[in-house]
């Protein structure tokens, strides 16, 4: 080969390899998995899967913004422990720092009420704030951006509806180069495609609805979704579980081991609708806000387009949980696990009188242990929090709450009942120390 060929061969082959490493930690679309032809909204001949529900189909702009907005499940990022709705300042805590979320009422100082139209587009669909500063991911821009025009300015007549709230979040405290906002325009290039719904023609309308609703505004994928090396999320292994904000996110594919494929359709929505589950367990942590705050505030079409959806997503094993749950341990505390003596103390004291020596809970299927999945998680991560955080579900007889333990017990203490229930009443037993309960809390503190 002569050093002319080779001077035109060389930046052809960087070229490629530079396209091919693009299109390999892009990877694939949400729904590219659906694998049937998208067509343009405009074109889709079925019942339009945007926007809100029949029951809603004649209510004013501001009612159906509040359902997009309750869908979208803004209202728990965008508010503080103790804060005003929609003000922000709540603190998501990475491992580079700590981002707080913005004020979206209509203030006009300190929120958004000097916003236009193509301003709020631009942060829903580009993470593109109104000065033209970049947005971080912790807004999940790169699945609003699926989200139809019409249903983002809805949102936005429903914000702008409530009382303006002035208040200014806490600087963020990102270390270099992290704190460098401009660099989010090639990650966004990379990883944001700024395109809206298409659907799958070849998929039923109910299909599509749920598509739509968790893809575009539940955004699913943003906790149950593990991220590649560049945090953004990594389709080809859509839904298979993650760990977030300190709490693991279980895989929600369709695998009949590890994931929702054994589940009923009944159970699926029963835990979208009211967070719990019978044989499976009950949300607690950023689910449990989700079920409070979105889920649980749908209307129960949506539910079960959602659940006909998640049904479709290909099974995706996780490597976190085992193939089978735990049955109910012994009645009797001398028989079953014996693995932590101080475990079994603390929970003696503090848990039995609710969850019984069997898991199966004589008080209220939503304290039952026995089949959840957070016991037979071998990490133990979301027990841990649970016990720090406390829990609190609505049950068709009342409310069910537990109490948060995270002031009354030591990190030790804590890891070591942790690491009593999950032998006891899980499938394999697990080996918290002090030092990760201390860790988990740092991840977890707003």
């Amino acid at each position: 080969m002569t050093l002319s060929a080779r001077s035109v061969l060389f930046p052809v082959v960087v070229v490629v390899l530079v396209v091919a490493g693009v299109w390999f930690v892009r990877g694939p679309g949400p729904m590219a998995f659906s694998g049937g032809p998208k067509v343009a909204l405009a074109d889709y001949k079925s019942n339009d899967p945007t926007g809100v529900p029949a029951s809603l189909a004649k209510a004013d702009l501001i009612a159906r913004g509040e359902y997009l907005a309750r869908a979208a499940d803004c209202v728990v990022c965008h508010t503080s422990q103790g804060g005003k709705a929609y003000a922000g300042g709540l603190a998501f805590n990475l491992p580079f720092g700590t981002l707080y979320s913005t004020n979206i009422t209509p203030d006009k100082e300190t929120g958004i009420g000097n916003y236009t139209d193509q301003q709020f587009l631009n942060a829903l669909h580009r993470g593109i704030r109104r000065d033209g500063a970049r947005l971080y991911p912790a807004m999940p821009y790169t699945s609003y951006t699926y989200m139809s025009d019409a249903d983002a300015l809805a949102i936005k007549a429903f914000l702008l509806s409530l009382a303006p709230v002035q208040a200014t979040p806490p600087a963020n405290t990102l270390t270099f180069p992290f704190n460098q906002r401009w660099a989010m325009g090639f990650w966004s290039a990379l990883f944001n495609p700024d395109t809206r719904f298409e659907p799958d023609s070849s998929k039923t309308a109910e299909w599509n609805r749920g598509a739509y609703l968790a893809e575009a505004l539940a955004h699913c994928g943003e906790c149950h979704t593990p991220r590649n090396l560049a945090f953004a999320l990594n389709n080809r292994n859509k839904f298979a579980g993650a760990l977030t904000a300190g709490w693991h996110a279980f895989n929600i594919s369709s695998d009949k081991n590890t994931g929702l494929g054994a589940w009923r359709d009944q159970d699926v929505a029963s835990y979208l609708a009211s967070g719990h589950a019978d044989g499976h367990g009950t949300a607690s942590g950023p689910m449990g806000e989700a079920v409070d705050e979105s889920f649980s505030q749908l209307d129960p079409a949506d539910v079960r387009a959602i659940v006909a959806y998640l049904r479709s997503v290909p099974a995706v094993a996780s490597t976190s949980l085992p193939a089978a749950v735990a049955p109910p341990a012994p009645a009797s505390p001398r028989e079953g696990a014996m693995a932590d003596a101080h475990g079994k103390m603390v929970f003696e004291g503090a848990c039995v009188s609710c969850h019984g020596w069997t898991g199966e809970s004589s008080i209220s299927p939503f304290a039952t242990l026995t089949g959840a999945w957070a016991v037979n998680d071998p990490d133990a991560t979301n027990v841990a929090q649970i016990v720090i955080a406390g829990t609190k579900r609505h049950a068709p007889d009342g409310a069910i709450s537990m109490p948060a333990f995270g002031n009354a017990y030591s990190d030790g203490e804590i890891a070591a009942v942790a690491n009593y229930v999950t032998a006891r009443f899980g499938s394999k037993g697990s080996r918290l120390t002090a030092r990760d309960v201390a860790d988990l809390r740092k991840q977890t503190a707003r």
